[in-house]
């Protein structure tokens, strides 16, 4: 995510603790955050695609994603 957004995440939360936000700051806040959230899961299973644990016998095992029921 681009620096300008995050910087706009941060001046719209300051300004939602001064004043109530707008219905259209309300809505460009959840957009921006939404797509925060987004990126910030997308790397965050880069890493753990990557991940692996080594046992005490030196064995190497990727750690496999937990299956939903």
């Amino acid at each position: 995510m681009k620096q300008e957004k995050l910087d706009r995440i941060s001046e719209l939360t300051r300004i939602a603790r001064e004043r109530e936000l707008t219905e259209s700051e309300i809505s460009e806040r959840m957009v921006l955050r939404q797509e925060y959230i987004a990126e910030w899961r997308r790397g965050t299973l880069e890493v753990l695609d990557n991940l692996y644990i080594v046992t005490g016998d030196g064995k190497k095992h990727k750690v496999q994603k937990k299956k939903r029921s």
